[in-house]
C-alpha cells in the first residue's frame, strides 16, 4: 500500500504534532527512584548473552507487556509471535506520550506494574536514563542494527558511553510543503534560503494582506526544537547525571529570535496556535502558503485539507547555508526495554525484532503511515517512488527520505523537556504571540530554565 493511499488522518500523528512533555524528578529523587545506578547506567557494557541463552529464552513459554499508543499494532505483534510462538506480547495502551510518561515513573517508582517494554520518543529518553530505568541493549545484540537505522537515529537512542537505550521506529525530518498555486499566482520561486524566505513572505504579504507566506505557531516549541536543531544548535548536553549544559540563548538561537521574531512583529508571518479548528480552516482556505513540518505533515495534511488537493508541493527547509544542507527533526519513536523486566531478553529479541525486521518496519510506513528510520525503507523503490495526487503526482516520500541524510546527528534534550517547554511557551512563544523582543526572550527562557536545573540538583553551564 501506497504511504499517502489513505486520505483520512492516522490517529497515531497526534504524537508527532506536538513535542510530549516529559516529567522530570530532582536529581535526589531521579538517582533513587529506580534504587540507584549500579547496573544499567554503567559505562561498560555488559557482558553478551550467549546464542544459546538467547535460543533457550526464546522457546520458554513467556508473556510480556508492552506500551503502546501506535493503533492497529496487533499486525506487526502478529509478525514477531509467528516467529517465536513460545513469546506472548501483551499490547496495553497506557496513555499517548505524557500521560504514559505519567503512569511509567509511578511504576517504576512503586516497584511494580511496570512493562516490560514501552514505546518512548526520542525527546523522552533522558528523562528516563537519567534514573536508570532503561535496560542497556547492547548485551543483547542491539549493536549489529547500527548499520541498520539512518545514522542520526542511532545517535538519538544511543548513550554517551555506547548504551543503546532504544530502537528507532519512525522518524520526522523536517521540511517545507508549499501551495503552487499561491507560488506561481505571485510569481514566488520556492526558497532555497532563509533569506530567500524572508523576502518571499514580505512580497506575498504586500501583494494579498490576506495571505501569509507560513504560520510560526506561538504553541510550537517542538518546531523551534527542529528549527534550532536545522541551525546547529546545541541547546542541551549532558555530562554524568549531574552536569547539564543549557544553551538556548547563544549565538546561534539568536539568529533565529531575530530572524522569526523580526518577522512576526512586521507582520508578514502567522502566529496563531496550530493544531486548532482555526489552524485548520486556514490551511483550508489558503490563508497560508507553506507549512514548515516533518515527514508526518503530508500524510497528515492530505486528510486535514483536502480542500487544497492537488496544489501542495514539497521541498527541503530553506538552508542558513546553501553548500551545507541541514535538517532537523520533529517526531518519532523508538522501542525501548524497562531495566525491571523479569525477561531481558526476550523483551530486547522483540524490540530489536519490530522495528528492524523488514516485514515489521515495512509494515508501520505502510499501514500505521511512519516515516521510516530504517535506511533499506528509505531507498525502497515503491515506499520512495509514491506520487500521491494530492501532491500533484509529486514523490514526496523522496524528497524527505533525502532530508532525512542531511539531519544532523548530534543534538541532544535535556532530562526536564516538560519544563523547557513550559519555560519556552511563556517566553520566546509569548514574544512571539505579542509581537515582542524574542531574542530578549531568549535570555528569559535561558535564566529560567537554569534556575529550574539548579533547583533541581544540577550543576548548570550556558550562555
Amino acid at each position: 500500500m501506497p504511504n499517502f493511499a489513505s486520505a483520512s488522518t492516522p490517529s497515531p500523528m497526534s504524537r508527532r504534532l506536538f513535542l510530549s512533555t516529559t516529567g522530570a524528578l530532582s536529581l535526589g529523587a531521579a538517582l533513587t527512584a529506580c534504587g540507584g545506578g549500579d547496573s544499567g547506567g554503567s559505562t561498560a557494557a555488559a557482558k553478551p548473552v550467549a546464542q544459546a541463552d538467547i535460543d533457550k529464552a526464546m522457546t520458554t513459554p513467556t508473556e510480556l507487556t508492552f506500551w503502546t499508543w501506535v493503533p492497529n499494532i496487533a499486525k506487526e505483534v502478529a509478525l514477531f509471535e509467528k516467529k517465536y510462538p513460545a513469546v506472548k506480547v501483551k499490547v496495553v495502551n497506557a496513555g499517548q506520550g505524557t500521560p504514559q510518561y505519567t503512569k511509567l515513573r509511578t511504576a517504576l517508582k512503586a516497584g511494580s506494574g511496570a512493562p516490560d517494554m514501552v514505546q518512548i520518543e526520542y525527546q523522552a529518553i533522558p528523562t528516563f536514563t537519567i534514573t536508570d530505568s532503561l535496560l542497556d541493549l547492547r548485551p543483547y545484540g542491539a549493536a549489529a542494527l547500527k548499520s541498520t537505522f539512518v545514522d542520526w537515529t542511532w545517535g538519538q537512542v544511543s548513550g554517551a558511553d555506547g548504551q543503546i537505550w532504544a530502537i528507532p521506529q519512525d522518524t520526522g525530518p523536517m521540511g517545507m510543503l508549499y501551495r503552487k498555486d499561491i507560488f506561481d499566482e505571485h510569481g514566488i520561486e520556492v526558497p532555497t534560503t532563509w533569506d530567500e524566505f524572508a523576502a518571499a513572505a514580505r512580497k506575498l504579504h504586500k501583494a494579498d494582506p490576506d495571505v501569509y507566506l507560513t504560520n510560526l505557531a506561538a504553541n510550537q516549541v517542538a518546531a523551534w526544537h527542529g528549527l534550532l536543531w536545522q541551525a546547529g544548535a546545541k541547546p542541551y548536553a549532558s555530562s554524568g547525571k549531574s552536569d547539564l549544559t543549557i544553551s538556548v540563548d547563544d549565538a546561534v538561537s539568536r539568529k533565529l529570535g531575530s530572524y522569526w521574531g523580526g518577522l512576526a512583529k512586521e507582520g508578514v508571518i502567522g502566529v496563531e496556535p496550530d493544531f486548532t479548528d482555526s489552524w485548520y480552516a486556514a490551511l483550508n482556505k489558503g490563508k497560508y502558503a507553506t507549512w514548515i513540518t516533518a515527514a508526518w505533515g503530508p500524510v497528515f495534511l492530505s486528510g486535514s485539507a483536502k480542500a487544497t488537493a492537488g496544489k501542495w508541493r514539497a521541498a527541503p527547509l530553506p538552508q542558513w547555508d546553501a553548500a551545507k544542507p541541514s535538517s532537523g527533526n520533529w517526531g518519532g519513536s523508538t522501542t525501548a526495554v524497562i531495566r525491571s523486566t523479569k525477561n531481558p531478553i526476550a523483551a530486547a529479541v522483540f524490540a530489536q525484532f519490530l522495528n528492524s525486521d523488514p516485514a515489521s518496519a515495512k509494515m508501520f510506513a505502510t499501514d500505521q503511515f511512519f516515516f521510516p528510520a530504517t535506511k533499506a525503507l528509505l531507498t525502497d523503490a515503491e515506499f520512495v517512488g509514491d506520487t500521491p495526487s494530492f501532491y500533484g503526482g509529486q514523490k514526496v516520500n523522496q524528497v524527505f527520505a533525502d532530508i532525512s541524510s542531511t539531519v544532523n546527528s548530534s543534538f541532544q534534550w535535556p532530562p526536564f523537556l516538560d519544563q523547557a517547554a513550559t519555560d519556552w511557551t511563556e517566553t520566546v512563544g509569548k514574544s512571539l504571540a505579542d509581537h515582542t523582543d524574542t531574542v530578549r526572550a531568549l535570555g528569559s527562557w535561558q535564566s529560567r530554565m537554569t534556575t529550574y536545573a539548579k533547583n533541581q540538583g544540577f550543576t548548570v553551564k550556558g550562555s
